[in-house]
């Protein structure tokens, strides 16, 4: 596969010739309507074999083929350059097809009301042939332990056609936020712990879930401990049951990082307890806060930097969002939110608005501007195809257990194509 990022006088025909394929088959690949005109920025996945790479200032054969799994002298022969002479930059370099890597991949899927839309079971459907884990959203926990689930409707039978484990995810969630007060019960409190683990192992048999996934979210501080001794609770339980165990963990960059979310969020104990953890790396923009990248690089690595101090790379799903959003100028703390876009939904913006879609080199993440019919200025972070191969890259580089996705249901064609020319989709079925 390669990523094209579209020029000024660019056609999906005239994109088509440079690499020898129909236009058809580049709409096809992106969900494209070949009618509409293309968006300069806009980064494409081109369906052929392998991939060609531009030199960089500072390239040599041999860095390339560290970067791409392939030696220097096959490099070389495939290109027809000689192996000991310097690179010079602006050369474009074809990198065959590469041995994929195996990981684990998981999607939140979150129906809201008391039904499952359409749209969330046809995305269901059309993505967990590359899941290994599929994880309704969320069963919320009452204050005496017992369990309130999501509406369901074919997920588990989808799951199982596809060989996707189902998660069951389970949340301190209380009037539709996490509630420290719940969670202080939960895992302070024995009779509410054993009514609560007799029920999730009763739902778990009853609907088919493999891995149980614990997201508490602001959990008093002082209630760390506690979170740690319940987990190893339910570990020594569930696992007794033939079921694993998983949580999530807010982004932290040290073990003494103050704030609501972080600090009874243990990365050593969880990663000593249960089988693997989901980094919740991502939502530094967020609806209500000021307009940036929603899962910036640097900020990324540094989670993964800290959290392979404390657990091996095994156990650990890098977070990552399907989404972006956009948000009125200027922002102003406490006024209106910013809406949530899909990556689909950011590129019909920018088109509606002929709009030039920009990319942040620092952050790894396409953004643009533009104004609404009144006179509103708007500014817009997303993600596409190159800001999600640089987390796959970092999925590759760190030799993380897989990826997470936060959530299915948002259209992003781009990465579902990438995720599976890279990556063996592990199945634990």
């Amino acid at each position: 596969m390669q990523i094209y990022v579209v020029k000024q006088g660019d056609t999906l025909n005239s994109i088509a010739n440079q690499f020898g394929i129909t236009y058809q088959l580049i709409a096809s690949a992106n969900e494209l309507d070949p009618q509409q005109s293309l968006v300069v920025g806009q980064a494409l996945v081109i369906p052929i074999f392998g991939r060609f790479y531009t030199v960089q200032s500072g390239d040599s054969l041999y860095t390339i083929g560290q970067r791409f799994g392939i030696s220097a002298a096959e490099l070389a022969r495939l290109n027809q350059l000689n192996l000991y002479q310097p690179l010079t930059p602006g050369t474009t370099i074809y990198i065959p097809e590469s041995s994929k890597t195996e990981i684990e991949v998981n999607a939140y899927i979150e129906p809201t009301g008391e039904t499952v839309s359409e749209t969330l079971e046809a995305a269901a459907r059309k993505h967990s042939r590359n899941l290994t884990y599929l994880a309704p959203f969320s069963y919320r926990v009452t204050r005496e332990g017992n369990l309130i689930p999501p509406p369901l409707n074919q997920f588990a039978a989808i799951a199982n056609e596809n060989q996707a484990l189902l998660m069951l995810a389970i949340t301190n969630l209380e009037e539709g936020a996490f509630s420290a007060e719940l969670g202080r019960i939960i895992v302070t409190d024995q009779q509410v712990q054993n009514q609560l683990l007799d029920q999730i192992i009763q739902t778990a048999q009853q609907v088919g879930y493999g891995d149980i996934h614990f997201d508490f979210e602001f959990l008093p501080p002082e209630n760390r401990e506690d979170y740690n001794n319940f987990l190893r609770k339910a570990t020594e339980r569930l696992h007794a049951e033939g079921l694993l165990v998983s949580t999530a963990l807010a982004p932290k960059t040290s073990a003494t990082q103050e704030g609501a979310w972080y600090e009874a969020h243990d990365y050593r104990a969880h990663g000593e307890i249960v089988d693997f953890v989901v980094l919740m790396t991502y939502e530094w923009g967020y609806s209500g806060g000021p307009p940036m990248a929603v899962s910036p690089i640097g900020p990324v690595t540094d989670v993964v930097n800290y959290a392979l101090t404390e657990m091996p790379a095994s156990k650990i799903l890098l977070g990552q969002n399907l989404y972006g959003y956009d948000w009125t100028l200027p922002f102003e703390p406490g006024g209106e939110l910013a809406k949530a876009v899909s990556p689909q939904e950011a590129i019909a913006l920018a088109r509606d608005n002929n709009q030039a879609i920009l990319y942040d080199q620092e952050a790894q993440a396409p953004y643009f501007f533009y104004q609404d019919p009144q006179g509103n200025r708007h500014e817009v972070w997303f993600e596409d195809a190159r800001s999600i191969q640089a987390k796959f890259d970092l999925i590759k580089e760190k030799n993380l257990r897989g990826i997470s996705y936060w959530k299915l249901g948002l259209a992003f064609p781009q990465n579902w194509l990438l995720l599976e020319d890279q990556f063996q989709i592990k199945k634990n079925m």
